[in-house]
């Protein structure tokens, strides 16, 4: 299946733009209209913007952000963030004590990451600032450290690996497809290219190789690893088709990839450069997971299609069990962190 067509004729794009990130609005195409995308040299344009990373939602519901009294957080101690599109903010939520917002971290948008491989990470989180900028937080939402790449590449997914070296994949720009690794989440960062032309997600998994996910140049979906130690991207084969990048994370036995077409997650065996899929979990009710985290029983959606926040059964999947309320521009990201 050629994804390519799908992005073009079928509506299989993103959710955001440059261009509307800098004037505060979300891309989205009028309910009535069909979307029109092509590609100029390596970007997809929709109606004639820049894309990025979440499926195109055609019937989007406009939300607003407020101020959210910020008492609960510091009551709270396991928090979720389901973070909004690049130059909006995240919000902040305490589940399961509650499904409503308490709290939100302005100027930030995309996708976030943290010090554990999967669950609730410790103390510190690290969420996609600018279209150059990744910032690390203290929990619940004190901001401690930044990274910048070059200007205008546009970071878009990041992964921390068990020494706490950070992982920041490139959509677009320089070294775009590729990913910048800072070791121990400071100084100056190591750049990896990949025979990808965009970089959506990427997740390290227990022994420290890195995978990572995207776009070919030809349109193709293709999984990537940097395995530990190496300076050398290689492609990692998949025994079922992807039709759409979607998150990159291990589960404590499992790599998995999310098809954000599809709506299913992947569960693989790695072996040198073949992934064989052990299992699909199936999410009903989400419309676009645009980025997913997995924790201890649950796993978390930022949902770009629904404009929300949503919690599944892991590794059941099935409806979600609940429905964040709160304040979203079409959201790309999410995690969980722990005081």
């Amino acid at each position: 299946m050629n994804p390519t067509g799908l992005m073009k004729f079928a509506g299989a794009v993103v959710a955001l733009s440059l261009a509307s990130a800098c004037a505060g609005g979300s891309v989205v195409a009028p309910a009535s209209t069909t979307p029109n995308g092509s590609y100029i040299g390596k970007t997809l344009f929709v109606q004639g913007r820049p894309v990025t990373a979440a499926r195109l939602n055609l019937n989007p519901m406009p939300h607003y952000t407020t101020n959210v009294p910020d008492t609960d957080a510091k009551r709270s101690k396991d928090f979720e963030y389901t973070i909004s599109f690049y130059g909006t903010y995240a919000s902040i939520f305490d589940y399961p004590k509650s499904v409503n917002q308490i709290g939100t971290i302005n100027n930030v948008g995309g996708q976030g990451c943290t010090n554990v491989l999967y669950g609730y990470g410790k103390k510190t989180f690290w969420i996609m600032a600018a279209y150059n900028q990744i910032t690390e937080y203290s929990v619940p939402k004190k901001q401690i450290a930044n990274l910048e790449v070059s200007s205008h590449t546009m970071p878009s997914s990041c992964a921390l690996n068990k020494s706490g070296d950070l992982a920041v994949g490139i959509l677009d720009g320089t070294n775009s497809g590729g990913v910048y690794i800072w070791k121990e989440a400071k100084g100056d960062p190591t750049i990896y290219t990949s025979p990808l032309s965009e970089e959506y997600f990427d997740g390290y998994d227990n022994k420290g190789n890195l995978f990572f996910d995207g776009f070919t140049k030809e349109g193709y979906f293709q999984l990537e690893e940097l395995p530990q130690g190496s300076q050398t991207v290689q492609t990692i084969t998949t025994s079922n088709t992807v039709q759409f990048p979607g998150s990159v994370q291990w589960d404590g036995k499992y790599l998995t990839v999310f098809d954000q077409i599809a709506n299913d997650m992947y569960l693989y065996t790695v072996k040198g450069t073949q992934a064989t899929l052990k299992k699909t979990i199936a999410f009903q009710g989400s419309s676009d997971c645009a980025q997913t985290w997995i924790a201890t029983g649950v796993v978390y959606c930022g949902d770009a299609g629904n404009n929300n926040g949503e919690v599944f059964k892991y590794p059941e999947g099935g409806s979600p069990i609940a429905v964040f309320v709160g304040d979203f521009v079409e959201p790309l990201g999410t995690v969980a962190a722990a005081k």
